[in-house]
């Protein structure tokens, strides 16, 4: 009997190993962000629009930084005035603070202006209503709500229904004094370092830099006060900021970004919040609003018959 029992508990043991195999292999694995992306399709990209893309024209290379008109269409539209006049040509980096940001214009606040105008009211904030969001699902320390709106980080209260972009890395941001309407883009910030959210609603953000950030990153810091360059000191000259609307299509450089408003970028986000690639041993199970780099490449090549 005890035999027959013995054996009766190998066959079900083995039966329950036979069985674990054929379960896992009928679930679906985790995808990573890299399976993500491949089996994304054309629809889930969108090529930045030249006419609010920014080239910014360093000795070292191009850095291209996208425009958020929807949440500064004023600062947006100065900044763009600014560059028809060639104003940031020839100025240079006035300041570069470790773990914090990056910032350019006319030290001396002295350069004329054209049309464009050298301070305008704030645009911290604007409504929610009309915005739909990416939601971001887990928990923010600063707003309500996060998500990601035509690419860019969204921070929301709906109790008071007003939006506003978030500093995360990237970011680029329109330098002001004490009073919030001193502001007006021609002095110009990147965030370069841990998201620094206590500025969120303090500045007007304008854009974020989608390619180019290892050249700004890497600036030799500044040894003044906040990272400002003291006079012995040179920051890195400005050949130009341009427009991308404004030249020929052969000198432009053709990206696309991935939508997020998709399927995609949902399994996107979740393939971050939970990694899954082999050096990952434990996944995290949670991700920050500015942990989420939004994927960026090469504008595929369409060839006509």
């Amino acid at each position: 009997m005890a035999l027959a029992l013995a054996a009766a508990l190998l066959a079900s043991a083995a039966a329950s190993a036979a069985a674990e195999p054929a379960a896992a292999a009928g679930a679906t694995r985790a995808q990573t962000t890299a399976e993500v992306l491949a089996a994304s399709s054309p629809a889930d990209w969108r090529p930045l629009d030249p006419q609010n893309t920014l080239y910014l024209e360093l000795p070292a290379g191009r850095v291209i930084i996208e425009l958020a008109p929807l949440f500064a269409p004023n600062h947006v539209a100065n900044v763009i005035a600014l560059a028809r006049e060639g104003y940031f040509d020839g100025l240079a980096f006035m300041r570069s603070q470790d773990n914090y940001v990056v910032q350019w214009g006319d030290a001396q606040g002295k350069k004329p202006l054209e049309k464009a105008r050298r301070t305008l009211p704030a645009e911290f904030e604007r409504p929610l209503r009309g915005l739909t969001l990416a939601r971001i699902t887990d928990p923010d320390t600063y707003a309500p709500v996060v998500g990601f709106l035509d690419g860019f980080p969204v921070a929301a209260d709906p109790q008071v229904g007003r939006a506003w972009l978030v500093h995360c890395y990237g970011m680029v941001g329109a330098g002001r004094d004490n009073d919030v309407d001193s502001g007006g883009g021609t002095e110009l910030y990147v965030v370069i370092g841990q998201a620094p959210r206590h500025l969120d609603r303090n500045v007007t953000l304008l854009g974020r830099v989608v390619r180019g950030m290892e050249l700004l990153s890497v600036l030799p810091r500044g040894h003044g006060a906040l990272g400002f360059y003291q006079p012995a000191e040179s920051g890195v000259p400005i050949r130009s900021l341009r427009l991308a609307a404004d030249l020929p299509e052969t000198e432009r450089t053709a990206l696309e970004e991935l939508r997020t408003d998709t399927a995609t970028f949902a399994a996107y986000v979740e393939a971050r919040r939970n990694r899954h690639e082999e050096w990952f041993k434990v996944p995290a199970g949670r991700i920050d609003v500015c942990n989420i780099p939004l994927p960026v490449r090469p504008l595929p090549v369409t060839h006509d018959r």
